[in-house]
């Protein structure tokens, strides 16, 4: 018991850590390419060598950081063909466990995804009336429960693991347009509203289409 209960902790110590690390990735506080000194983390974040080792460990396996020949870690970079690739990764996965989802969903799930809706809306709505950081990572989050909760009845827990990884990936391009007031909220309200209804309908076809433009219109506009 002992054993299983150290274990926990540092697991959830592990996950804390790379919370905030992936957030400052995503904010464009830690750069891209930038290397990740263990030493200089814990200063920052916390934990011990071992605890700080395992997040890079972590976040090298989602792709938010690489480890370097010389056994040390950077982090991933962002560059054109950087977030092209992302992108189409992004859009073969989710319009496939979208797929899914719609198949396989009930009316447990259609209620999960409205409410869901509404609660991206009204982050959307606090972030145009007070745009900070606090309020963009509220945004975004709302926005990852929103995905999520789309495709939660995909019935493959890998390609739920995917979904919310290439989102990761992504974040930091999304963040970055963001910032650059390069997000069109009126036109992405339009698009979510037609989504949902389509989704409900079980239209396929226009799911899939407007889950694509959209991943496009987030990312590059």
């Amino acid at each position: 018991m002992l054993f299983s209960r150290r274990s926990a902790e540092d697991e959830t110590v592990v996950a804390m850590l790379a919370s905030a690390i992936r957030r400052d990735i995503s904010f464009g506080v830690l750069h891209p390419d930038e290397k990740l000194k263990i030493e200089a983390l814990r200063q920052r974040y916390g934990g011990s060598n071992h605890s700080m080792r395992e997040t890079l460990r972590m976040l090298v396996s989602e792709g938010m950081v690489e480890a370097t020949n010389q056994r040390g870690f950077r982090v991933t970079s962002a560059t054109e063909d950087d977030l092209a690739d992302i992108l189409m990764m992004r859009i073969e996965v989710e319009k496939l466990a979208l797929e899914r989802a719609m198949k396989h969903g009930g009316v447990d799930w259609e209620a999960a995804v409205v409410a869901a809706h509404h609660q991206m809306i009204r982050a959307e709505d606090q972030l145009c009336q007070q745009p900070d950081d606090a309020t963009a990572l509220g945004w975004d989050e709302a926005c990852r429960s929103y995905l999520t909760t789309l495709i939660s009845a995909c019935r493959s827990p890998r390609l739920h693991e995917m979904v919310g990884r290439f989102y990761d990936q992504s974040r930091r391009f999304r963040l970055a347009r963001l910032r650059e007031g390069r997000i069109d909220f009126g036109a992405r309200r339009d698009r979510h509203e037609a989504l949902k209804s389509a989704v409900m309908e079980r239209d396929f076809a226009s799911a899939l289409r407007l889950l694509e433009e959209d991943t496009c219109a987030d990312l590059r506009g």
